[in-house]
């Protein structure tokens, strides 16, 4: 049976999965410099046989991890529209915190307060993971609850209000698993239970003020413990006031932090020394931008246009920097923009033989990355990136308090070289080592100890936290990736490790393999790069 055939035995001509013929069709939406990388795969193969999405996924990421790695995207944020070959591709935001894969957020509750929401497919399916909506912007406002095999439903859930596209991509970022895209741009936390909290009075001109936030943060006081809050994002802003001391979102913000849970705010997008609640609560964590040019080149980081200052204790913000750029999110269905999407990409595939550059310069326009999803930028958006590697580290560890989530996320961060303190707090979050950090102080172990691989004279001491593993070993490009490689010994319950010794100077590849089948690159390394085969590589370097 060939790709385009009408039944569903249908199969990928290029890895002979068994795939629905609407599935194969999804290729269409791909950039001209991927099609031809599946062509490079498959000689053969032609658009209109289609192809699987995991042979989709492995050509997009092989071409972004090479465009990344030789940094192709820099100094494109400076000028818009975007040129049409880096219009195709955002980079998956687990991939670009080198989120560990292992951690997805199950058994977490995360609450955002946004000012309205839509019940997106990305958050529905397969199971709904909305456990409620409330509408906090008056007084008699209506809180609803739902199960997990319901579709959620909720006053105006479908009018398409353009309020409703900022909640939207705020709960997809933190959450989404990428339903739309067959997972490939899911949040961090992909299967955590959501709150909805919504906070925009459509009868005020000033739309969100300090005292909905504040009735909405108080709401969640009440209500969120019972709901399995953890964690509540905040990324929207209130009225500008002055002075900040005793403001009541300040005070509202304090009174969960008591209560255990950890809250999260956007730090703004003005670039001014001006914070605005709740960006200003000091027991928030407030997080300002990053601008990673969606490149895996740490060289290339550099900060974005975020507001900073001080909190009434005059205690510096942002405390962390999060990506605001090139962030991968879905499209609010049924709207114009969600139908010009569909054209588009439509228009892309009908005319992929011959380039169609109208095309692609308005699809380089609209920020579109496929017909569901675009890219989005602001630290709107960096705040829930960071919500949702909070609610990792939960799942990692769960008898973590909101202080030390704080203490694990400031030791965890990179500082960003040559920009300001003031306005980088203790630099950019990184997902994995910041979960590794979790797992280790559930162990009692000092943070120090939780880094991998640690080099000394003695040789490389790699260690991996897994208590699902059964055997571990690390595979390198020191000897050619010669299997079985390093075996690595169960030192303590959920505890690996392997030491390799007389490494010449220089710099490696490496790979845990897992049970002799599961590939992972370490989750406390930072440094990654790309396999050639849509995967990530860990770095080691031994210096001289």
């Amino acid at each position: 049976m060939t790709a385009t055939g009408s039944t569903p035995s249908s199969v990928c001509p290029v890895c002979h999965t068994p795939t629905p013929p609407r599935v194969l069709a999804e290729a269409g939406w791909l950039a001209p410099n991927v099609l031809k990388r599946l062509v490079q795969r498959n000689p053969r193969w032609q658009l209109a046989d289609g192809a699987c999405p995991a042979c989709v996924q492995q050509a997009l990421l092989q071409v972004l991890a090479e465009e990344g790695e030789a940094a192709l995207h820099a100094g494109l944020q400076a000028t818009w529209p975007l040129d049409a070959e880096a219009a195709f591709g955002a980079l998956p935001t687990p991939l670009r915190l080198h989120a560990d894969p292992r951690y997805d957020g199950s058994g977490v509750t995360v609450a955002l307060v946004d000012s309205a929401f839509y019940p997106h497919p990305d958050l529905t399916e397969p199971r709904n993971r909305i456990r409620a909506w409330v509408d906090a912007s008056r007084e008699d406002g209506v809180a609803l609850t739902f199960a997990p095999e319901t579709q959620p439903r909720w006053p105006g859930w479908d009018s398409g209000d353009s309020a409703q596209w900022h909640g939207l991509m705020t709960s997809a970022v933190a959450a989404g698993n990428g339903w739309l895209s067959h997972g490939l741009y899911r949040g961090i936390a992909s299967e955590v239970e959501l709150v909805l909290v919504q906070v925009r009075d459509r009868d005020r001109p000033e739309g969100i003020t300090n005292r909905t936030l504040a009735r909405a943060l108080r709401w969640l006081g009440q209500h969120g413990p019972a709901l399995g809050v953890r964690v509540v994002n905040l990324s929207v802003a209130g009225d500008a006031v002055w002075p900040l001391r005793g403001n009541a979102v300040d005070t509202a913000v304090a009174a969960l932090v008591t209560q255990g849970i950890t809250v999260v705010a956007a730090a703004g997008n003005d670039g001014r020394r001006q914070l605005v609640p709740p960006a200003t609560a000091p027991l928030a964590l407030t997080i300002g931008g990053l601008d990673d040019q969606n490149t895996f080149d740490h060289d290339a980081v550099m900060l974005w246009h975020s507001n900073y200052g001080e909190a009434v204790t005059g205690a510096h913000k942002p405390e962390v920097v999060a990506p605001s750029l090139w962030v991968a999110a879905p499209l609010l269905p049924d709207t114009p923009l969600a139908l010009r999407a569909k054209y588009l990409f439509a228009r892309r595939a009908a005319t992929a033989a011959a380039a169609d550059p109208a095309a692609e310069s308005e699809i380089a326009a609209d920020k579109l990355i496929s017909p569901y999803y675009q890219h989005v930028e602001g630290t709107s958006f960096a705040a829930p990136i960071v919500s949702s590697v909070i609610a990792c580290m939960l799942q990692a560890n769960p008898a973590l308090s909101p202080g030390q989530v704080r203490e694990l996320l400031i030791a965890s961060a990179q500082p960003v070289p040559g920009a300001p303190v003031e306005r980088q707090g203790h630099g950019a979050i990184q997902g994995g080592q910041a979960v590794s950090l979790a797992l280790a102080s559930g162990m009692g172990w000092p943070i120090h100890e939780a880094r991998s691989p640690v080099v000394c004279p003695e040789g490389v001491t790699f260690r991996l936290n897994s208590t699902s593993a059964r055997d571990v070993r690390v595979v390198g490009s020191w000897d050619g990736w010669q299997q079985p490689g390093l075996e690595m010994k169960h030192v303590v319950p959920g505890v690996w490790e392997g030491q390799l010794s007389n490494l010449e100077a220089g710099e490696y590849a490496y790979k845990y393999v897992c049970n002799g089948r599961d590939w992972l690159a370490d989750p406390a390394n930072a440094a990654q790069s790309g396999d050639s085969y849509g995967g990530w590589n860990s770095i080691l370097i031994v210096p001289g």
